[in-house]
């Protein structure tokens, strides 16, 4: 499957929902009802102890982003992650994502 599609099955995919007050936001919604929790623990731990992902998360961050929005990013990009090792069945390695 595409990332995409993978972010919307884990339910990080960000829904629209315009209308009433939350217009011009978007949530993350659908997908199965425990993975968003247990990436939003895992994008938490990567977010302080890999490399990669931890600069990613020092930059966003010092971009005045939202610490939720920060933790959500980092999980959605370890299911891009995994998604690809499935895809290519090589290891992943610190240098070949960002």
């Amino acid at each position: 499957m595409t990332a995409t599609e993978a972010a919307a099955m884990t339910g990080l995919a960000p829904m629209v929902h315009d209308s009433g007050a939350m217009r011009g936001k978007r949530v993350i919604s659908g997908g199965r009802s425990s993975l968003p929790h247990v990436l939003f623990q895992a994008g938490m731990a990567a977010a302080c102890h890999n490399p990669v992902l931890k600069a990613v998360a020092r930059r966003m961050k010092q971009h005045s982003k939202p610490h939720k929005l920060v933790i959500v990013a980092i999980a959605r990009r370890l299911v891009t992650i995994a998604n690809a090792v499935l895809k290519t069945g090589l290891p992943w390695r610190v240098t070949s994502a960002a």
